[in-house]
């Protein structure tokens, strides 16, 4: 949900659609800076939650998209420390429990290299922030590039260098792990792919997801979102996915190109109910 205006102004717009969980930034996603969050907006934040009936556990933010702690290049590198401080300092003082962040591109530095300095400089941040307790969620990705995350197995290896589960935790995105070649388009691969999931990086590390189809097809490595049931995945997978017991309390939101008047949220918020088998209260 969109933050025009200010954070206290998101809320509202995810009551528009009976939102249940959301994302949100908490600055500018394309800036490396932004203007502060005053004591007064986060008051009224927290009130206009309360209004919109959505338990803050489940909102969650999404870190700025210049961030890249995997760089080559020194002034990224301190640019991306010092941004992803600022974002957890901000989540923290209107009290997010998560922020997603796309584990970095190593830039031809080699996986190996990169995985460490994501880690060393995640420790870096958590340092700084003792009193934070937003945690860190690193994201699944589509395997564009050279971005690291595509493999779960790469998303494992950070967590265990990183060594603090108390300040991580990972979100899955269903279009990333299509593209990267993870099938759910059925029972039988659903069940493999979570297994895998399970061994590498475990249920218990997962705090988000984003529910997106693909408009590509499987292994493409293409980051592009469809929406629910119109792409590549289907609406079967996503039966599976918010059907499945494991995911029962874990905040989802739906990253899908939309007007302003939020029809399309509501579209696929309307397709997901159904395959649940609830009625969307709209």
């Amino acid at each position: 949900m969109s933050i025009a205006g200010g954070v206290d102004k998101a809320p509202a717009r995810g009551a528009a659609v009976h939102s249940t969980a959301m994302q949100i930034f908490v600055k500018n996603n394309n800036r490396w800076d932004g203007p502060p969050i005053s004591d007064a907006q986060a008051k009224a934040f927290a009130a206009e939650l309360k209004k919109a009936r959505i338990p803050l556990e489940h909102v969650f933010a999404h870190t700025c998209y210049l961030i890249n702690l995997a760089s080559t290049k020194p002034d990224i590198v301190e640019k991306s420390v010092n941004a992803l401080q600022d974002e957890l300092e901000r989540c923290e003082q209107i009290g997010l429990p998560g922020i997603v962040m796309h584990p970095g591109s190593h830039l031809g530095a080699g996986l190996e290299a990169g995985i460490r300095q994501i880690a060393e400089l995640c420790q870096k941040v958590i340092a700084r922030t003792p009193k934070v307790k937003t945690r860190i969620l690193l994201e699944t990705v589509a395997g564009q590039g050279t971005n690291i995350g595509a493999e779960f197995g790469e998303i494992g290896a950070l967590l265990k260098q990183i060594n603090n589960p108390a300040r991580m935790g990972v979100c899955m995105d269903t279009c990333h792990i299509f593209a990267a070649g993870y099938d759910i388009r059925d029972a039988d691969s659903y069940a493999k792919t979570m297994k895998e999931f399970d061994r590498e990086i475990g249920f218990k590390n997962l705090k988000a997801m984003h529910l997106n189809d693909s408009k590509h097809p499987l292994a493409s490595r293409k980051d592009r979102h469809e929406h629910i049931g119109k792409g590549y995945i289907g609406e079967e997978a996503f039966r599976l996915l918010i059907t499945d017991p494991r995911m029962a309390n874990i905040p989802m939101s739906l990253e899908t190109d939309k007007d302003e008047d939020l029809t399309e949220d509501r579209e696929n918020l309307a397709t997901l109910y159904r395959l649940a088998k609830a009625k969307y209260p709209a």
